[in-house]
């Protein structure tokens, strides 16, 4: 009967195998390497703002403005966005994002009066 112990040492095997081939693809090709690094700094910046902003704007914002400006660099890369009923979907999203901005500071400042 095989042991836990000698299972976990087998998968890690198989990860010290399989992991340095990809991770060497991968970190050398520029085209993965720089959409990688301006995601993880992305992340990075998010996580530190979350310390200080208010969970209940941070969240949708982020998350909302990440699909409106996703599609707004496939625009810029000539990709098909999908006609007016993304254009419209953009529209709303920045107007759903404007009013969460709205309701935040109006709050906030009625509580600092």
């Amino acid at each position: 009967m095989v042991s836990l112990t000698e299972v976990l040492c087998l998968v890690f095997v198989a990860v010290l195998w399989g992991v340095p081939g990809e991770l060497k693809f991968l970190f050398l090709n520029v085209k993965y390497l720089l959409p990688f690094l301006l995601n993880q700094s992305g992340s990075l910046v998010y996580y530190l703002t979350l310390a200080t902003t208010d969970l209940s704007l941070a969240v949708p914002v982020a998350n909302s403005l990440t699909f409106l400006f996703t599609i707004l660099t496939g625009k810029l890369l000539g990709e098909d966005i999908g006609g007016k009923g993304a254009v419209l979907g953009m529209c709303l999203t920045t107007l759903g994002v404007t009013l969460c901005v709205i309701s935040s500071v109006g709050e906030k400042s009625t509580a600092a009066a």
